[in-house]
């Protein structure tokens, strides 16, 4: 794959299976150069296999597709001229969609009620007179703001108390009515421009300072559970609580969840029968904020008989083994699917309010997403090493392909499967990880790339970035260190307090035994790089470890001092990952030891990154410029934290150019030449 060949990579959502079992509808998604942007559309594919997907909306980028519950109405997201995604709702056997939100600053996410008249949704609300909210008040020429908090700005978002997310109520109008008129000439003077609008009404239920989300319906459909951190003292901790709203209005109130100690609920779905309520939660210590690599748990609480109180939450997933996701999908009366990431790969499992966990999808694939029709069909979309999106159903335990929304990709490049393989750490530990080898026999300069969190893992799936390095005749070597999430949470946990220490030993460890076992890489030239974490640990190995001829370190976390007063995430993650005080954070840092770099290095950074800021790479950039290295400083304009996997598609494309231009220089290829000047 080249750079250029951006545009083929097609990523799906969750697919949305009709109630009878049909037909499934999931948004097919691509870089598009000349628009530069995301564009895409809704697809109809049929899990009968012998019919055709057809695409079935001509949007710009029409997402999250989701079906009522009586299979009438399919309701998705479109942007509109500002590129804020609004709720759409078209009827399922076809029409145009109808617009039915006006939210400033676009929706976030939507749930279907179960009588399919009613969508609750969040969308961010603004500060009147910021955003946009007054004609002419640009944001250089809004009020000042007054912080006072910690949690006040976050990656991708920008400030948050004056945004706060917020959940709505929105009745659905009779699709096939009569539509609205805009008033013209003479009426439009006459009447109140208020009496005329595009679309209905919607119904604020929230209004705390806090950003609620994960809204969902009751099974009855007279309450919404939703999740915010609004407790007090929600300033100095991690921890989200789940609550419920009567859907007419009124007080919200927590739900309790059983446990005394710090929790962080990331999901909630009551059960179809309406007996049990389901949930997903963290443990974060005593003290509220000890994230670092806790695996989340499915609890469900028995809902009991109408004047009882629920029961207590009985954890039906081990921390230790299972680290399961949402959205929780209903399936059946009393059970729901759930997501989980494990050695590389994301299962699919269904699992019971009596305890019972029955895999799905398992094998070396990574599940993105899946649904289940009233007749118990369901759809699933995945990748793994020949796709980067499709969708299949699910029959006796085996997936039946769908789609194959990767052709043109492997027509037009050549897509390369990951080699897996597991060593030992040099205490005996096992590191799982990929080997993607390029073609001809070699010998191939090595990129070892390290993955971002930590607390993440790299997979076997297909993977844009190396398959641009293999391509370009580098072998790609990446793995799973300690402090990856998937390998239970002693592995992730093992590197807290301590970041740079096993997991560079894992690492490394990892990177001798993968050239050792491929003769056809070349032990002499190898490179390295990693955004993020990986961005940390590129620049901490090669301030310790002087055999690399060049390295890649991108959006790093590269002081962490300075980060904890300029990150969004500053105030806790440093804490936690290297140990709290100046000394501890002083002795994990790369910047403190960047005078010992030798490997010339490129550093990229983006000028809106909020989770490792800019002042990352401009401070480590000027310690190696004056410390004589070979480095150059690659700054992208507009662009966050997610530069890599969601940038604007013309930055995406640069990014691998001057990648692969700084890789010719220091490791040429036959197929990455260097070229002189």
């Amino acid at each position: 794959m080249k750079p250029e060949q951006l545009p083929l990579v097609n990523t799906l959502s969750a697919p949305a299976i009709h109630p009878d079992g049909s037909r499934a509808v999931v948004s097919v998604t691509r870089p598009d150069f000349d628009a530069d942007d995301y564009v895409g559309q809704l697809w109809s594919v049929p899990l009968d296999p012998t019919k055709y997907p057809r695409r079935i909306t001509r949007g710009f980028r029409d997402t999250a597709p989701a079906f009522s519950p009586d299979g009438l109405v399919l309701a998705f997201l479109r942007p509109d001229a500002d590129g804020k995604p609004q709720l759409f709702v078209v009827e399922s056997a076809g029409g145009e969609p109808q617009r039915v939100t006006n939210q400033r600053c676009g929706v976030s996410g939507f749930s279907w009620a179960p009588d399919s008249h009613r969508i609750v949704f969040t969308a961010r609300v603004p500060e009147p007179g910021r955003y946009g909210t007054v004609d002419g008040v640009t944001p250089g020429r809004e009020d000042a703001r007054l912080i006072a908090v910690n949690k006040y700005r976050m990656n991708g978002v920008g400030y948050l108390s004056d945004q706060r997310l917020q959940v709505f109520v929105l009745d659905l109008p009779e699709l096939g009515g009569e539509p609205v008129v805009k008033p013209r000439g003479r009426a439009a003077h006459e009447m109140p421009a208020a009496e005329f609008t595009d679309v209905p009404a919607a119904r604020q239920l929230t209004f705390d300072d806090a950003d609620h989300d994960g809204a969902t319906f009751s099974s009855d459909g007279r309450h919404i559970y939703f999740l915010a951190a609004a407790h007090e003292g929600n300033d100095n901790d991690l921890v989200t609580s789940m609550y419920k709203v009567a859907a007419a209005g009124g007080d919200a109130s927590v739900v309790h969840t059983g446990h005394s100690g710090p929790q962080n609920v990331t999901a909630v779905r009551e059960s179809a029968n309406g007996r049990s309520l389901f949930f997903t939660a963290q443990d974060l210590g005593e003290s509220g904020t000890d994230f670092v690599a806790r695996n989340s748990v499915l609890f469900a609480v028995s809902l009991g008989q109408p004047g009882e109180g629920p029961a207590e939450p009985v954890a039906l997933t081990d921390a230790e083994h299972l680290d399961v996701s949402g959205p929780l999908e209903q399936n059946g009366p009393d059970s729901v699917l759930v997501l989980n990431t494990v050695a590389g790969t994301v299962e699919l499992l269904t699992v019971s309010s009596a305890g019972d966990i029955t895999p799905l999808v398992f094998g070396p694939k990574v599940v993105t997403g899946a649904t289940v029709a009233a007749n118990g069909e369901i759809a699933v979309s995945f990748q793994d090493g020949s796709t980067a999106g499709d969708v299949a159903s699910l029959e006796g335990g085996e997936l039946r392909l769908l789609t194959d929304f990767s052709a043109a990709l492997r027509n037009y490049s050549r897509i390369v499967e990951p080699v897996a393989f597991e060593v030992e750490s040099g205490d005996g530990h096992p590191v799982h990880g990929w080997v993607v080898l390029p073609d001809g026999p070699g010998p191939h300069p090595a990129l070892l790339t390290i993955h971002g969190g930590p607390f993440a893992q790299y997979t076997g799936a297909f993977f844009d970035e190396a398959q641009v390095y293999a391509a370009a005749g580098y072998a790609v070597v990446m793995c799973n260190p300690r402090g990856s999430s998937g390998y239970g949470q002693a592995h992730g946990r093992a590197i807290k307090g301590q970041m740079g220490t096993l997991d560079m030993q894992d690492v490394l460890a990892f990177f001798d035994a993968a050239v050792a076992a491929h003769p056809v890489i070349d032990a002499a030239r190898a490179g390295i790089m990693g955004g993020s974490y990986g961005g940390y640990l590129s620049a901490w190995i090669i301030a310790h470890d002087h055999r690399f001829e060049a390295a890649v370190v991108e959006r790093g976390f590269l002081d962490p001092v300075s980060f904890a007063g300029s990150s969004d995430i500053g105030w806790f993650f440093g804490g936690e990952y290297t140990g709290g005080t100046p000394e501890q954070l002083l002795a994990r840092s790369p910047m403190a030891v960047a005078s010992a770099v030798k490997t010339p290095t490129l550093v990229i950074h983006s000028e809106n990154d909020l989770r490792c800021p800019l002042e990352q790479g401009q401070r480590y950039y000027a310690t190696l410029k004056a410390s004589g290295v070979d480095t150059a400083f690659l700054v992208f304009p507009g662009e966050d934290h997610e530069l890599s996997r969601s940038g604007t598609p013309h930055h995406r494309r640069q990014r691998f150019e001057h990648i692969l231009a700084w890789c010719a220089v220091h490791l040429p290829t036959p197929l990455n030449p260097a070229i002189s000047a």
